[in-house]
């Protein structure tokens, strides 16, 4: 696409501005969306087919749930953002899958264009990256899921079954580790991860068992403070503006 200004820099910087404006009212508007969908289910079942659930039971649900995965609230927008950028977010948010699926695909398309993590360069790629991993992950579900999935299951030895289940998401998570060490390119902060996730599997839960619900984000946290106290005192070299031709 050839440039509308003699000034590709310029170009390229209104684009952007358009796409963040135009990704941030449709993502808001689709999540808000989304949420009322969800909870219209629950809502009608409380309070239009007559069960004899009150205020009081809801607020105590809400605290239940809250209690065990509320850190994870804050914790996976921290540690999701810095690689899929605004837009990207708001898709990973709302089809989900983000660490075993979303994720792996935004840092191999990253890492095979070349595009570092936090440029925009990279929020680009995660956003087609997720475009495509949602396309395919439909295609397989209504495949494999929808016309084969009884007889597949049917098929499958009980033995083989039960070794996916134990070793599959391990191999996922695995892999989105080793990408995301490879993508960053961040030594100290991945010793400081690896060191923190000892500690914390290998000492604090063994003292303190309670904590195994919030472990994941003591070991986020922690990361994440070491890492800003014993970060480079260098000055960051301004990122280059993207050219589009």
């Amino acid at each position: 696409m050839s440039s509308i200004t003699s000034d590709p820099t310029t170009t390229s910087t209104a684009s952007m501005a358009d796409f963040n404006r135009t990704t941030s009212r449709w993502g808001q508007i689709t999540m808000i969306a989304g949420l009322l969908i969800s909870v219209a289910g629950p809502l009608y079942l409380v309070f239009a087919t007559g069960l004899d659930i009150g205020p009081g039971q809801l607020w105590i649900a809400f605290v239940a749930v809250a209690a065990t995965f509320g850190i994870i609230w804050i914790v996976e927008p921290l540690t999701y953002y810095p690689i899929l950028g605004p837009a990207a977010m708001y898709q990973a948010f709302m089809i989900g899958n983000i660490s075993n699926k979303l994720l792996p695909a935004a840092l191999i398309a990253q890492t095979n264009i070349g595009a570092k993590p936090g440029t925009k360069r990279a929020e680009l790629a995660a956003v087609v990256a997720i475009c495509g991993a949602a396309v395919v992950h439909l295609t397989s579900l209504a495949i494999f899921v929808g016309l084969l999935g009884t007889w597949l299951i049917s098929v499958i030895p009980p033995s083989v079954l039960v070794v996916t289940r134990l070793y599959v998401l391990p191999t996922v998570l695995g892999a989105v580790l080793v990408q995301a060490v490879v993508s960053m390119k961040q030594p100290r902060t991945t010793v400081f991860a690896l060191l923190v996730s000892a500690v914390v599997v290998f000492v604090v839960l063994p003292l303190v068992p309670s904590l195994a619900m919030v472990s994941t984000a003591i070991a986020v946290l922690g990361t994440i403070l070491l890492a800003w106290f014993f970060r480079s005192k260098a000055p960051i070299a301004e990122a280059k503006p993207i050219h589009i031709e």
